[in-house]
């Protein structure tokens, strides 16, 4: 491949690096055959019920909504849970520098499908939490049934046997998790469209799980460099107010 040279590199480096290019191209082209292959999904499960939310609606004041109105005249809706139930005192870390990345892409989402942050906190508790972290662009919701968290697993509740034990869940334990969940809305009818589950896959030895990484620039900046992700991982602890 005919292409670009930095200054003083050696051959063994450009042709250790051709080589890798050429890694890199057939892993963008297997990103975009995923991505085909989940955009052709057939047609999910409709929804059980029509979930109740409670946002920040007029004059800054709680008011609920359905999650059949969430569209806002688009196809498609996209749900991100985030871990940040009543059982914690500070949002999981995780979560918390995933959703610092999509803030920014955040601005321009709802021009082909609107997304929303849910967790089974009080809608205040998020708000400020957004506030703190100086999120401008994400909206939350407070899950006040929780009967959306369960469905779509943004916690453990409806978890097989198998995954509990995996997670060594103790009877009557449970914690929120962490997932995307797509909709599509088709006149009335609003079905599932997908889920990450990845994020409850196996990981292989040494890694975290990489349900997120799409969307998470910290992970792939850090993949760009000589040391890697090592076994760093961000914590919340001293936000600035």
């Amino acid at each position: 491949m005919d292409h670009i040279a930095y200054p003083n590199e050696s051959a063994a480096y450009r042709a250790a690096r051709g080589a890798l290019l050429a890694d890199e191209i057939a892993l963008r082209r297997q990103i975009e055959a995923v991505a085909a292959k989940r955009r052709a999904l057939p047609p999910g499960g409709e929804i059980a019920e029509d979930y109740v939310f409670e946002r920040i609606g007029a004059h800054q004041r709680p008011a609920t909504v359905r999650l059949s109105d969430l569209f806002a005249g688009k196809p498609s809706l996209i749900l991100y849970s985030f871990m940040f139930g009543p059982d914690r005192d500070l949002p999981c870390p995780g979560c918390t520098h995933m959703l610092d990345s999509v803030d920014g892409g955040a601005r321009y989402i709802d021009d082909r499908a609107p997304l929303y942050i849910v967790a089974k906190s009080p809608i205040a508790r998020l708000t400020e939490w957004a506030r703190v972290r100086g999120w401008h662009h994400l909206t939350f919701l407070s899950d006040v049934t929780t009967r959306y968290s369960a469905d779509y697993f943004g916690d453990t509740r409806k978890f097989p046997p198998a995954m509990r034990s995996a997670r060594k869940l103790k009877d009557g334990e449970e914690w929120d998790e962490t997932i995307f969940n797509v909709f599509r809305k088709e006149g009335e009818t609003v079905r599932h469209h997908w889920g990450s589950e990845m994020a409850f896959a196996p990981s292989d030895p040494g890694q975290h799980h990489r349900a997120g990484d799409l969307v998470d620039s910290l992970w792939g900046l850090l993949d760009m460099t000589p040391e890697g992700r090592g076994d760093y991982f961000p914590t919340v602890e001293g936000t600035k107010r």
